[in-house]
């Protein structure tokens, strides 16, 4: 393994196979690092902490450091990172809590850009973008291919729904949409469809119609969301590219950004 003799290896941390570690970083105690993990200099990653497989960590990164939040007391929480993810220079990640379970999550294939924050009992699903200096408060739930823009704040608790796409320097304060394409200062902006990213993920032209027609219907007429939810469920009762949109503003708990 080629470790750096100026990087320090705590002797209760567990390296896999083909595990590279720069200068002057620090491995601390109970950091399991998979397979194939580059971690370059001025690094610290402190434990509980579990990274799996082909990780790339960039230099002054502070990777599963205790949580800012003055409840917390020292209790034992970890933080649990997939495989073949990417965190660029500058990124910080916090464990998670006692009150928001334990444990901050982070998935696979996610790429998190230089000064991006993830902050306690997040959890991030599969190929998630953080944008530079993006920033997510405690609690918050990123779905699946998912983008944050560059200098975005996300409030506590919040969701991005899957393939969401939240524009630069948005205030986000609601829930966002499944596949739509959000710019919110505090509250306003939802601005359709994220047309482009659902036509890069391989979605068909007609699933693409059919979310724009529901959101027609959410945005553009004059109903409540009640309402709107049920003229969904009537039109579309478990439509595979609809029903993603129904779940997640029933199990909303902040209201959505409309």
């Amino acid at each position: 393994m080629p470790i750096h003799p100026t990087a320090i290896i705590n002797s209760n941390a567990t390296l896999g196979h083909d595990v590279s570690v720069g200068p002057y970083s620090i491995i601390g105690d109970a950091v399991v690092l998979g397979d194939g993990c580059i971690v370059d200099s001025h690094v610290v990653i402190e434990g509980p902490t579990r990274v799996g497989k082909n990780c790339r960590f960039f230099s002054f990164g502070s990777i599963g450091l205790p949580p800012q939040d003055l409840k917390y007391k020292g209790e034992p929480t970890k933080l649990i990172i997939g495989d073949s993810n990417i965190f660029r220079e500058y990124v910080t990640i916090h464990r998670g809590t006692p009150a928001g379970g334990g444990q901050t999550v982070i998935g696979n294939h996610n790429m998190v850009m230089a000064y991006a924050h993830v902050a306690h009992d997040c959890v991030l699903g599969d190929y998630v973008i953080l944008a530079n200096a993006a920033t997510l408060a405690g609690h918050v739930s990123i779905a699946d291919h998912a983008t944050i823009g560059a200098f975005s704040g996300v409030h506590q608790y919040c969701k991005v729904g899957v393939h969401g796409f939240v524009g630069g320097y948005s205030v986000i304060t609601k829930d966002v949409l499944p596949y739509s394409k959000t710019v919110s200062v505090r509250d306003t902006g939802n601005y359709g469809v994220n047309t482009i990213g659902l036509e890069r993920r391989g979605f068909s032209q007609e699933s693409i119609q059919n979310i724009r027609a529901a959101f027609r219907i959410l945005l553009q007429s004059k109903l409540n969301t009640s309402q709107a939810l049920n003229v969904l469920r009537e039109k579309y009762p478990n439509h595979p590219d609809i029903q993603p949109i129904v779940d997640f503003i029933q199990t909303s708990e902040r209201g959505i950004t409309k």
